[in-house]
Parts: structure tokens; C-alpha cells; sequence
């Protein structure tokens, strides 16, 4: 029942999770559609990246490897979990409105920060102006992070997953309406973004409210859990601000060639994709599950949970590994070729999306490992990882450019997530065997290796045999189709047969969720 419970979790936060990224999917084909690239679509970007960047630390990040943990814990131990939750909200919402406050006024200087390219031409006045009204959306994000912890550490994922999706419902509404009455497109879009913010917040606050926990605005108190709250998050927000340097030194080395900035990002999609799905779910699902079991003691449970995350994390991640480093062109050409984005561009950004596939695993079993630190509310060592990661990212970055050009951040980044998993492996084995794979675990990797591998065998042939329908108009949207639905028949099937997992256990927890 544990087992097909957790199962549940991980399917219910993927499939919101999906969700969220088709729409998001969505909404940049019409941004690019009825906005273009430009200084326009240059400046909303750089001020949408402003809030967002800022919500890695506060909403993603520090917040929830300090929070959930604690109140995980006191939920387990009837230790006023309530109380705690209320204290935390009050700290964060004073935080996270001092920092919008100080944003308001230093926006000039944020811009010119992250977007120094900028100064001196249209785009700088554009993003100040844009990022005035999108900045406040970090608030109401901020605190519907707390909400979402708190449901995800009752058991209840569904709200908390759903919430992301309302922002991409608001954005393509807003664009399509923006379009069809004729008016400025931008300004209905980056009206939307706050409002967005407020519906997303009223959803996972109403849900806690339903779930029985009652939590209002209050005055700040910095008891000494707050405190104990504060130091663990503070290294989990450097860490977070490790990744942020990363995709700084990234975009350094890209800019120095003209559109790898932009094969890059597209490429950045296309991976996001499943990393979104299945990473964010076994991130949410797994932390607060491990924070319950070893505050209840249950370490048999806790490597359980951990095993099965495993599972769950292998079976999608690497059949998607495959995919893009052996069908990359195609992928990128249905999805992306069109317009402005030519042939040239698809078989660069192609290059970059198989690239980044050897990285996918890294950055999936990060996911994986970390929630082993932070149920422990060990946020240092993940940072101290995060910064070799971080020279490492560097060091190649910059080293191989003058090699192998433009790809270098691509090759970076993927070798660094293969650094950080490296250390957080071996940091995890001083954890016991709660932090070791079990038997079953152990059966089943091998064998979703071989179904991955079998179904690599059937993508190869299939583009050998039908490979030519991507070439006629009109028909490699279907062609993608049925490439899609050929790997995931052949995957499962194969994988079904070995051993790799049992069919049930998916209708299981798909009628549990």
C-alpha cells in the first residue's frame, strides 16, 4: 500500500507537471508567433527572468529544503506543525516583501545586472518598464510555496502540482486575447503575470485550508526555530545561487557566437521537459516522505520510498536519454523548425539536445539524491557540491570554447551534473543502508537499461524505414506521432516482458491518483 501511495504522489505531480510544460510549450509558440524576436520579446524575457530567478531561491530552493523537512517532522510527531507553519509564512512574507520593495527601487540596476547588453538602446527601458509590473509575481509564488509544502508533506499533491499550470492557462489566454482585439500584445501579457501569481496562491491556499490547516498574516516572530529554519536554508540558498552563476557563465560563453544563445535555450526546452516531469515530481514527492520515515524511526520504510523514487526516476529518465541522443533533428525539427528558425538551426540545436541528453540522468538523479541531505536537514554538503560543480562548470566552459566553439556550455553543463551526482553519491554513503538501493531496485535498473536500450533498436529502424515522411510537408507532425507512440509501445512492451516493471503497478497508482 506504501508503495503504490508514493507511486501515486510521483504520477499525480508528473501529471501536473506535463501539463504545465505542454502549456508552457504553448505559450512560447504564440509568444513567438504574435511577438517575435525583437527588442520586445528581448526585454519581457530579461524582466520575466528577474522574478523567476529570484523564486530558485525562495520558492524552490532554500524554502523547501528548510521547510518541509521541519514541518514534516513536527506533522509526524503532533509537534503543533500548525504553529511552525504560521510562524514561517509570516517570516517569508516579510522577507520576500522586502525584497520586492527594494526591487521597485533598484530595478534599473537588476537589468543592467543580468542584462548588461541592453544599456544604451530600446530593450533597457523596455525591461525596467516590463519588470516594475512582473516583479511582484516572486511574492505570490513565494507563498504558495509554502502552501505546496505543507500539502505535499500531508499527502495531498494534486493543488500544489495544479498550481503551475494556471500561470500558463493566464499567459496563452492573455496572448490569444491580446491578438484577437487588436491591442498591444505585450501589455496584456505581462498584465497577466501578477494576477497569475494571485490565483495560483488562492488555489494551494484554499486547498490548506481544506486539509485543516488554518494559516493567516501576522507579525514576524524570529523564535529560535525560525532561526533553526534560517541557517538551514541560508546554504541551500547559496547552492541555488551556485546553479544561477552556472547559466550566467553559460550564456558568457554563448554570446560570443551569434545564435547560440538561442539554439541553446531551444534546446533547454526540449530537456527541461522530462527533468520538469519527473524530476520536480520525485523532488516533491520523495523529501517530505523521507523527513516523515526517519522522524518516525522506519528506516526500512525511508529506503523503500528512496528505492522506489529510484525506480520511478530510471524508467522515464533514460528511454528519454535515448530518444534525444539518437532522434534529435527530428524532435527539433517538429517542434521548433518554422518561420524565422531554419534548417541550420535545427541541426545545431540538435547537436546541443543530444548533448545535454547524456547530461539528463546527472540532472534527474540529483533530484533523486538530494532529498537524502535535506530530510536530514543537511543543506551545507549539497552546497560545497554545488561549487566544485560550479568550477567545473567553469573551467570547461571556457577551456573547451576555443575547441570545440559554441557547444562548450552544453558539454559543461553536463559534466557537471555528472560531478554532482558523483559527490552526492558518495556523501550519501555515510547515511546506511536508508541511502542504499534495495534488491529489487538493483533487479530492475539492468533491465530498464535493456528495454531503453531494445527501444533505441526500434527508433533506429523506424527512422530507417519511415525517416523520409519528415521531409514532406504536413506530415511530420504525424511522423513525430507515430514515433512517439512506436518508442513508447516498444518500451513498455520490452520492458513489461523483462522484467523491468509490471503493467498493474502503472494502472495501480494511476487509479489512485
Amino acid at each position: 500500500m506504501k508503495q503504490i501511495r508514493l507511486f501515486s504522489g510521483l504520477f499525480t505531480v508528473g501529471f501536473w507537471t506535463l501539463a504545465s510544460r505542454i502549456l508552457g510549450f504553448l505559450r512560447e509558440i504564440l509568444l513567438t508567433a504574435y511577438i517575435g524576436p525583437g527588442p520586445v520579446m528581448d526585454a519581457f524575457v530579461a524582466a520575466f527572468r528577474l522574478p523567476n530567478m529570484f523564486r530558485r531561491f525562495f520558492a524552490e530552493g532554500a524554502f523547501s529544503a528548510a521547510f518541509v523537512p521541519m514541518f514534516s517532522k513536527r506533522l509526524e510527531g503532533g509537534e503543533d506543525a500548525q504553529g511552525f507553519a504560521q510562524d514561517a509564512f509570516n517570516l517569508l512574507a516579510a522577507a520576500v516583501l522586502a525584497l520586492v520593495g527594494l526591487a521597485m527601487v533598484f530595478m534599473p540596476g537588476l537589468v543592467w545586472l543580468t542584462a548588461e547588453g541592453f544599456y544604451g538602446d530600446e530593450r533597457f527601458d523596455l525591461a525596467v518598464d516590463y519588470g516594475y509590473v512582473v516583479f511582484p509575481y516572486i511574492l505570490f509564488m513565494s507563498l504558495a510555496a509554502l502552501f505546496s509544502g505543507v500539502l505535499n508533506a500531508t499527502g495531498r499533491f494534486a493543488a500544489a502540482a495544479a498550481a503551475p499550470v494556471l500561470l500558463n492557462i493566464f499567459a496563452c489566454t492573455a496572448l490569444i486575447v491580446g491578438a484577437a482585439t487588436g491591442g498591444e500584445v505585450i501589455r496584456w501579457l505581462i498584465a497577466v503575470i501578477p494576477l497569475a501569481g494571485v490565483a495560483q496562491l488562492a488555489l494551494v491556499w484554499v486547498a490548506t485550508e481544506r486539509a485543516g490547516i488554518r494559516i493567516r498574516f501576522g507579525r514576524p516572530k524570529l523564535s529560535p526555530e525560525m532561526r533553526n529554519m534560517v541557517r538551514i536554508a541560508v546554504p541551500a540558498a547559496l547552492a541555488m545561487g551556485v546553479t544561477q552563476v552556472n547559466l550566467v557563465v553559460g550564456q558568457l560563453v554563448a554570446s560570443k557566437t551569434e545564435k547560440a544563445i538561442s539554439w541553446l535555450f531551444a534546446a533547454d526546452r526540449l530537456y527541461q521537459l522530462p527533468l520538469g516531469v519527473v524530476g520536480i515530481a520525485v523532488g516533491i514527492v520523495l523529501l517530505p516522505d523521507l523527513s516523515r520515515r526517519l522522524r518516525a524511526g522506519d528506516g526500512d520504510g525511508a529506503r523503500n520510498a528512496f528505492s522506489r523514487a529510484g525506480e520511478f526516476t530510471l524508467l522515464l529518465t533514460i528511454p528519454a536519454t535515448v530518444a534525444f541522443v539518437l532522434i534529435p533533428v527530428p524532435l527539433v525539427s517538429v517542434l521548433f523548425e518554422r518561420g524565422q528558425f531554419t534548417p541550420e538551426d535545427t541541426a545545431t540545436t540538435a547537436l546541443a539536445v543530444a548533448v545535454y541528453g547524456i547530461g539528463l540522468p546527472a540532472f534527474m538523479l540529483q533530484k533523486l539524491l538530494q532529498p537524502l541531505f535535506f530530510a536530514r536537514e543537511d543543506t551545507r554538503a549539497p552546497f560545497r557540491y554545488a561549487v566544485v560543480a560550479m568550477i567545473i562548470n567553469a573551467v570547461l566552459a571556457f577551456g573547451l570554447y576555443p575547441i570545440v566553439g559554441w557547444i562548450a556550455p552544453a558539454i559543461a553543463a553536463s559534466a557537471a551534473g555528472w560531478g554532482m551526482v558523483a559527490q552526492l553519491a558518495l556523501g550519501a554513503r555515510r547515511m546506511g543502508d536508508e541511502a542504499r538501493f534495495d534488491d529489487r531496485f538493483k533487479r530492475r535498473a539492468p533491465r530498464i537499461l535493456a528495454a531503453s536500450i531494445g527501444m533505441g533498436v526500434v527508433l533506429i529502424a523506424a527512422m530507417q524505414l519511415f525517416g523520409w515522411t519528415f521531409e514532406v510537408p504536413g506530415w511530420r507532425y504525424l511522423a513525430l506521432l507515430g514515433l512517439i507512440v512506436v518508442a513508447a509501445v516498444s518500451y513498455f512492451l520490452l520492458g513489461h516482458l523483462l522484467g523491468a516493471f509490471r503493467l498493474s503497478e502503472f494502472r495501480s497508482a494511476l487509479r489512485r491518483s
